[in-house]
């Protein structure tokens, strides 16, 4: 895919200065980038995933290392079970807590994990190894069989890619649903939230969207494809 997807998690709040010595990377090292320059330092990390405390992997050059970023708990929190058979997409996997989640409350379906970021692919493909999930596959968009229809797609996606990219992303995998499914996307309200859910609804051919949650500044929206 052209556009970069990112990781779980895209309406992290603006940058602050900082020290050099704690300075942010530079743009070409964003959670977004394919591969990131820095080092790939692997630290674990203690996290609740599906009603319980998981130990996951994380690594710098991915979206939001150090917890389950506030967006994500919003969407996780409030969307409901997950279908228990058939492909369910996390679109921006991160290091995984959304894809995790889907397979460890849907053992049976089968879970996509797609992120452009290849450590990030790799940080949930091995996350999941661990935590014993085993119908879970983390690879790159264009990884993706084009004949895959997706019961369910969850998405924290990343608003801060740019608006024209965000609507690509979203043009390409939305009419992936199957006729009936619903995607559930987690957006900061102050980011656009209300006028994607408007664009979506309009825009997006076969696709309805409309607000089912707000939590914590976030809206969760829903665009279900039409039977």
């Amino acid at each position: 895919m052209g556009t970069p997807i990112g990781a779980a998690g895209r309406s992290d709040a603006p940058e602050h200065d900082t020290p050099p010595e704690h300075a942010s990377p530079p743009l070409a090292d964003h959670y977004y980038t394919a591969a990131p320059a820095g080092p790939d330092r692997r630290r674990l990390l203690q996290v609740e995933l599906a009603g319980q405390s998981r130990t996951v992997q994380t690594a710098p050059g991915v979206f939001c290392p150090d917890r389950v970023d506030v967006g994500t708990a919003v969407l996780l929190r409030e969307v409901p079970d997950p279908p228990q058979r058939g492909d369910l997409l996390d679109l921006g996997c991160g290091w995984g807590p959304i894809a995790l989640t889907l397979g460890l409350r849907a053992p049976e379906a089968h879970v996509w994990a797609v992120d452009v970021n290849e450590r990030a692919v790799g940080l949930t493909r091995d996350n999941a190894r661990a935590l014993g999930i085993t119908r879970l596959t983390a690879t790159t968009p264009d990884e993706v069989p084009d004949d895959i229809r997706f019961a369910t797609i969850w998405s924290n996606p990343p608003i801060r890619v740019g608006k024209a990219a965000l609507r690509q992303m979203l043009q390409r995998w939305l009419p992936r649903l199957e006729a009936g499914g619903t995607a559930y996307l987690v957006v900061q309200k102050n980011l656009g939230a209300d006028s994607l859910q408007r664009w979506v609804d309009l825009t997006v051919e076969g696709v309805g969207c409309q607000r089912v949650g707000t939590s914590r500044g976030f809206r969760v929206l829903a665009a279900r494809r039409v039977p």
